[in-house]
């Protein structure tokens, strides 16, 4: 067994990386590689190790391993996330990671979804989804969040056309719920495109963002992208502060915000969620950062306040009793900024053939208005949001659970209805079960906001228009940001 994790998650030239290793093969070849357009090796020891154990509560107490190696970021290290491939004596592979910040801020931060990776994390124990309230991050992650073969194969969206042998043999090897977290599955495919294409990005974790007031100041552009859904109220503050006072946000993600968190001590990541009623803040002053769905009127913050749109209006596309749809946006407002350089009229679709519109997407409540599509400010959404493109979606009941699921689980639409519609009936279901990835985009405060509503817009980076809608957005944004601080272009 060969296993490993890192902390601190991040630092600047100079910190200093502690990577805790245990392994049962008394040495392991340690590579230090940062993932950018292509792998580049920056460091590589070989280490003795001994094996570490697992202590039965690490899922919340963390593993508390003891260092095996301490790694100062050389100053000559691009700012960038890292991985840390771990080679046992056996063949076996693990991995961990680091991410380096950059010592001043660049134009563009993109912000990984680590609160999220915790919350599948079930390394040792239980994730949220199999029973577990706090999630430790000092302990590895599963096989599968960081480093997979073919993430464009080896997606939610495109299991179901795979043989059945060759998906349970691909689960042999790597977590069930790596396809439902990691890095491996958008940001890795967006990060490649972004630096193939001269984006220059800066990165920073979930907790970089929850506990470090300043890191959007300076900035022009923060950016989510793929499954970003566990977000604590300090997130939000400093993102949402921030665009109010002139930034503008990114959401190339989808099931964006939808629970929220809170970092408790030795920063673990807490989540109730459907449980929220065991939640120790509930019936205190504290009520409303119960971690619960954003949503919920219990914390009187839904996400789309943020985001312009919700899970609980979206859905599954494109997977297991979910509508396929075209794959794509059927675009309704083809003269909108974001497809500049797109010779599009209403109806046509865009991100089709890599089939954008996947997995987990988020919408808001529509109405048609001389035949377009508009967005009803209810919920949460804001009344000048523009809606540019939708997609069919459908929330999953229990019934519907894919393979794999725990017995405890219960179909958000079931939650949505009980929570937003007044019960769990079928008239109320009925009402909540037909939504839509919504594609959109609005104003707020003095800044900005554009949302694709999908996790899976990475999947159609190398498609000319996906491509051409991101480099709209990404440009658009840092003009904008630009010209209201009066810096040059």
């Amino acid at each position: 067994m060969i296993a490993g994790y890192c902390w601190p998650h991040s630092g600047v030239a100079g910190d200093t990386i502690d990577l805790m290793i245990s392994g049962d093969g008394g040495s392991c070849r340690v590579e230090v590689l940062r993932i950018g357009a292509a792998e580049q090796l920056v460091e590589t020891r070989d280490l003795a190790v001994s094996e570490q154990s697992v202590p039965d509560d690490c899922a919340t107490e963390g593993c508390g391993w003891t260092p095996s190696l301490s790694l100062r970021i050389d100053p000559a290290w691009q700012p960038g996330f890292y991985l840390v491939r771990l080679h046992g004596t056996d063949g076996e592979v693990a991995e961990a990671f680091f991410v380096v910040r950059a010592a001043e801020p660049g134009e563009t931060l993109l912000v990984l979804s680590t609160s999220t990776w915790a919350a599948y994390n079930d390394w040792g124990g239980p994730s949220f989804y199999t029973g577990g309230h706090e999630s430790s991050q000092h302990r590895p992650l599963p096989r599968g969040f960081l480093d997979k073969p073919d993430p464009h194969r080896y997606r939610v969206a495109r299991f179901g056309q795979l043989p059945r042998p060759e998906v349970d043999e691909y689960f042999d090897k790597y977590s069930y719920w790596s396809a439902a977290a990691g890095w491996a599955n958008w940001e890795r495919l967006f990060v490649s495109w972004a630096e193939r294409n001269g984006v220059a990005l800066d990165y920073a974790t979930s907790l970089d963002l929850h506990s470090r007031p300043g890191l959007l100041d300076g900035r022009r552009l923060y950016i989510s992208v793929g499954h970003d859904e566990y977000w604590s109220a300090e997130m939000r503050d400093h993102v949402e502060g921030w665009v109010d006072s002139g930034g503008a946000a990114a959401f190339f993600s989808g099931n964006t915000s939808f629970w929220q968190v809170r970092f408790g001590g030795d920063d673990r990541v807490i989540g109730y969620k459907l449980d929220f009623d065991l939640d120790p803040v509930m019936g205190t002053d504290e009520q409303h950062t119960v971690s619960t769905m954003w949503s919920d009127p219990l914390t009187r913050r839904p996400e789309n306040e943020m985001t312009g749109v919700s899970f609980t209006r979206g859905g599954y596309a494109h997977c297991r009793r979910a509508p396929k749809g075209s794959g794509g946006y059927t675009v309704w407002r083809p003269g909108h900024w974001a497809f500049d350089g797109l010779r599009l009229i209403a109806g046509d679709v865009v991100g089709g053939e890599p089939v954008v519109v996947g997995y987990e997407c988020d919408g808001c409540e529509l109405e048609l208005v001389d035949g377009l599509p508009i967005a009803k400010p209810t919920g949460g959404t804001p009344p000048n949001f523009e809606v540019l493109g939708t997609a069919p979606a459908h929330l999953w009941e229990t019934a519907e659970a894919p393979p794999g699921m725990p017995d405890s689980y219960i179909g958000e639409l079931n939650w949505v209805t009980e929570r937003l519609g007044g019960g769990d009936t079928p008239e109320n279901r009925e009402r909540f079960a037909h939504g839509a990835a919504v594609m959109g985009w609005f104003e707020r405060g003095l800044g900005e906001v554009f949302t694709t509503g999908c996790t899976d817009w990475a999947y159609g980076l190398e498609h000319d228009d996906v491509a051409t809608v991101t480099r709209n957005v990404i440009g658009r944004h840092i003009d904008l940001a630009a010209r209201q601080s009066g810096s040059p272009q």
